[in-house]
C-alpha cells in the first residue's frame, strides 16, 4: 500500500506543474531563442507599455525570481505553478481560484496574438489537453515573443519563453483576468 501511494504522490508530483528545458535567472532576458521548423508560431502583436496596474503585478511576480518549487506552495519558501499566480494576483487585490485548471475558466479567453504582459498562459504539461500548468505573460519581444514568468517544477520561479520547444508544444491558450 506505501508503494502504491508513493508512486501516485510521485506522477501526481511530475504532471502537477511542468519544467522548462532552459533556465532564466535574470529578471529582464534578454537573448531570444531560436526558433525551430517545427514549433507553432506563438506570437503576440502587443508593443506597448503595460499600466501602472500590470507593471505593480510583474514586479511582484519578479521579486520570486529563484524561489524554490514546493508542491501546493504559495509562499516565498516556495511555489507551485497556480500558487504562485495566486499569490501574485492577490498581493495586487485580484483573486484567483488555487488550482490552475479552474484559473483556466477565469477571465475572457483571446489569441495569443492578443497577449500582453499580465495575461495568464495555460499548458498541458502531461500531454493531451487538460491544464496542468500556468504562467503570467511577462513581456513580448520585438519581433512578438512571448515570454512568461512561472514556477516551473525543476527551477523554481523563472521566466521562459514559448518559443522553448517544451512550452511551444505544451501550450493550450491565453486568458485576460484584469
Amino acid at each position: 500500500m506505501k508503494n502504491v501511494l508513493f508512486a501516485f504522490l510521485t506522477v501526481l508530483f511530475l504532471v502537477s506543474c511542468g519544467a522548462s528545458n532552459k533556465v532564466v535567472k535574470r529578471s529582464v532576458p534578454t537573448k531570444t531563442v531560436a526558433k525551430s521548423p517545427d514549433l507553432k508560431t506563438l506570437e503576440s502583436k502587443y508593443s506597448g507599455n503595460p499600466d501602472a496596474e500590470i507593471r505593480e503585478i510583474l514586479k511582484d511576480a519578479e521579486k520570486y525570481l529563484g524561489a524554490p518549487y514546493k508542491y501546493a506552495g504559495n509562499t516565498s519558501s516556495g511555489f507551485d505553478c497556480s500558487g504562485f499566480t495566486v499569490k501574485v494576483f492577490d498581493e495586487n487585490n485580484t483573486k484567483l481560484p488555487r488550482r490552475s485548471e479552474d484559473q483556466s475558466n477565469t477571465g475572457k479567453g483571446i489569441s495569443i496574438k492578443e497577449a500582453q504582459p499580465g495575461d495568464l498562459l495555460f499548458f498541458a504539461t502531461s500531454g493531451g489537453s487538460k491544464v496542468t500548468h500556468v504562467g503570467i505573460v511577462h513581456d513580448i519581444g520585438n519581433t512578438g515573443e512571448v515570454k512568461f514568468i512561472h514556477a516551473s517544477t525543476s527551477k523554481g520561479v523563472i521566466i521562459s519563453s514559448l518559443n522553448e520547444k517544451y512550452w511551444n508544444k505544451a501550450y493550450l491558450f491565453a486568458r485576460r483576468v484584469l
